[in-house]
């Protein structure tokens, strides 16, 4: 193995991990929005309990196409 190859394999191990970390964060951040108040006091603010863009089925959906693409 030459350095380069080395370089190769190690920037793609720290890619790697730095990119599920970032999706992880995000997916758990837009799941954990169901059940806070409205914020500013407007009737449609905030991530509040039926929400019509969905983004706890959108975290869902997230999740199982993580978990087969690890597969």
């Amino acid at each position: 193995m030459n350095m380069n190859m080395l370089f190769n394999m190690f920037t793609r191990l720290v890619m790697r991990r730095a990119m599920n970390w970032g999706i992880n964060k995000g997916v758990a951040k837009m799941s954990r929005g169901k059940g806070k108040p409205p914020v500013g006091g407007q009737p449609g603010a905030g991530q509040g309990r039926g929400q019509p863009n969905g983004s706890a089925g959108l975290a869902r959906k997230m999740r199982t196409l993580s978990r087969l693409t690890r597969r």
